[in-house]
């Protein structure tokens, strides 16, 4: 799952660093104002129904219910795909509306009408990613993003070169969830839908409405988290810069976004897989197996995740350069909110949690809360201090979901969080900040942070006492799957064994 959302992390990211440079600033802002609109029509469509899928299909396949585990997928699938053409339409009609009577950029039509192409195959392919989820079929997941992601980064750049700008981005989207969606089917076919192909479905169409039921109410606070995240993290954001400013500052606003959620990568790994894993320590009643999984989520997100947001701080102006000298004003904004994603990784373990502990409604009702702490910051704070004001905004929203929603999930699941751990977690990435801070801000001192910054953070654990021996086991494990780096993933986790307490 990692490597799958390293995939789709840095997939996503060239999408988006290949637009930013090939637009400009202007057009990369109309560029942020249809894709979060895409990700709200996705959201709205799907229902929140993969995450209810893949909870639904461990419970049964740990159980042996096969009937109702095949029954789920088959009922989600038609659900999801009425929604689909359903909220196509709609959004084709709504499309001028919104991009002349609200935005005031009458050339965001086309780009927004295009999103209607992309909804019908997007949730299919969410539904049959919820089903191998739930089937701990992870590597299906990661072969579908790829497909995804490499039919839409080559057609979105080629249509863009070819004069088609936004619009060939968006239809470079649709090309990519065509892709997946085709491939989704097949492996569907070959893995779960092979080992539930002798089970025979004789429910009744009210039986069936029932099990519908059952999966929209567990979805519906899952699809309202879902647009809850969007706006606070994606839409809030470029919708207020979008209605007040003009659209370079959307682009500014856009790309330093877009970086700061690089380090997702972890959070959205770590999340896919213990949504099923704790659903099944619950099920099976194992106290211990769920502490263990909520305490190294946490751990390992905090652990990867710190000190790409340190550095990321660090050389922000430098890194923006890279997509042009325009993006460097909003190198602020970057810094800010590369904090406010810190915050965002661990709030999204603990939605999995939540999810997993079958309370899908305490995420919701916390996200709608920091969403609208979110909406009314943003609208105070622009006026006052621009798209930085922005940014300020999502990051005090995003600490208020993390410390409340980890606090609440911690308690209902009656586990502890080791608080050393996290302190010289937190140390270590301090003394690797102060360090690369004293490096000149230029292109190959960027590089040489990037190889110095590892060696200090780990070195700095190392002196604290927090390498454990339970990472160095991990990192073995991790070195079977590494192909021709086995070896020297290995040699690493055997030096680092050293020093393992």
């Amino acid at each position: 799952m990692f490597i799958g959302a390293v995939i789709f992390r840095i997939g996503g990211s060239i999408y988006k660093f290949s637009a930013a440079i090939l637009l400009g600033p202007a057009w990369f802002g109309i560029f942020n104002l249809a894709v979060p609109m895409q990700g709200i029509l996705i959201t709205l469509a799907s229902g929140g129904m993969p995450p209810a899928i893949a909870k639904y299909v461990a419970e049964y396949s740990a159980q042996g219910k096969l009937e109702l585990e095949k029954q789920v997928i088959h009922t989600s699938v038609k659900m999801v795909l009425i929604a689909g053409l359903l909220f196509s339409v709609l959004i084709f009609l709504l499309a001028e509306p919104l991009a002349v009577g609200l935005f005031h950029k009458p050339e965001a039509i086309l780009p927004f009408q295009l999103v209607a192409l992309i909804t019908p195959f997007s949730v299919i392919v969410g539904a049959l990613r919820g089903a191998f989820q739930g089937s701990y079929q992870m590597g299906n997941i990661v072969i579908t993003k790829a497909f995804e992601q490499v039919f839409m980064i080559v057609s979105a750049i080629f249509l863009m070169l070819a004069g088609f700008y936004v619009a060939g981005a968006i239809m470079g989207t649709a090309i990519g969830f065509m892709a997946s969606a085709a491939v989704a089917y097949v492996l569907y076919r070959r893995g779960v839908g092979s080992d539930l192909k002798d089970v025979k479905l004789n429910f009744s169409f009210k039986e069936e409405l029932s099990i519908a039921k059952m999966l929209f109410i567990f979805a519906l606070p899952v699809m309202i988290t879902g647009l809850a995240e969007l706006a606070l993290f994606d839409f809030v954001g470029n919708f207020v810069v979008g209605i007040y400013l003009p659209s370079e500052f959307v682009g500014y606003y856009g790309i330093s976004t877009t970086i700061a959620r690089l380090p997702l990568i972890v959070s959205m790994a770590v999340g896919t897989a213990l949504l099923p894993a704790a659903s099944e320590a619950v099920a099976l009643k194992n106290k211990n197996l769920l502490n263990t999984y909520i305490n190294q989520s946490y751990r390992y997100v905090t652990l990867l995740v710190l000190p790409l947001s340190v550095g990321t701080m660090v050389f922000s102006a430098t890194i923006l350069s890279i997509f042009g000298s325009g993006y460097v004003n909003g190198a602020q904004a970057l810094q800010i909110i590369s904090l406010g994603m810190l915050f965002f990784t661990i709030y999204t373990v603990s939605s999995s949690i939540a999810q997993g502990l079958g309370k899908p409604y305490l995420p919701m009702i916390i996200l709608i809360l920091g969403t609208f702490l979110d909406i009314g910051l943003s609208v105070y704070l622009l006026p006052i201090y621009g798209i930085n004001g922005t940014a300020i905004a999502t990051t005090i929203s995003g600490l208020f979901i993390m410390g409340t929603l980890s606090w609440r999930t911690l308690k209902i699941a009656e586990v502890s969080i080791y608080k050393g751990d996290f302190v010289r977690i937190i140390v270590a990435a301090i003394i690797m900040g102060l360090v690369i801070l004293l490096l000149p801000k230029t292109y190959l001192f960027l590089l040489v942070a990037l190889i110095l910054s590892p060696i200090v953070y780990v070195a700095s654990l190392i002196l604290l006492g927090g390498l454990k021996k339970s990472d160095v086991r991990a990192i073995h494990k991790l070195s079977t799957r590494m192909g021709p780096l086995s070896s020297k993933v290995k040699k690493v986790a055997d030096f680092l064994d050293r020093f393992a307490r």
